[in-house]
């Protein structure tokens, strides 16, 4: 499986960005899919993931502000980013778990479980 990120970008607070991740390769079985994120100086941290039913679960600092969604047909991540905080600023990569099966783990996969990671992109909010 191949990801590759889209979208990103500099907003000041309280606006919104949208994230888009394509994926491509063996779509056959199902995974887990998730957007991480890294700010400068801290550890890499779940945002959201999403199973293959599609149920979702959130990191709580971004409940309500974000959504993640996909489309399974045209082999889309999406990550949808509302009410835009200074702290969001990161570096935010989609990932696939390295478990088969299209359940998510709770709370959200572990870094070292991930098995494939896109090339991540910037995302800057000014206050």
């Amino acid at each position: 499986v191949r990801l590759v990120e889209s979208g990103g970008g500099s907003v000041q607070a309280g606006g919104s960005l949208g994230l888009s991740c394509a994926v491509s390769g063996d779509l056959s079985i199902p995974y887990c899919m998730a957007w991480f994120r890294q700010a400068p100086g801290k550890e890499r941290e779940g945002v959201a993931q999403i199973d293959s039913s599609g149920t979702t679960t959130y990191r709580d600092s971004i409940k309500g502000r974000f959504t993640i969604s996909k489309d399974n047909v045209n082999s889309w991540l999406y990550l949808q980013m509302n009410r835009l905080k200074p702290e969001d600023t990161a570096k935010y990569c989609c990932a696939v778990d390295s478990a088969d099966g299209g359940d998510c783990p709770s709370p959200a996969i572990p870094v070292s479980r991930v098995g494939q990671w896109g090339q991540g992109v910037l995302v800057t909010v000014s206050s």
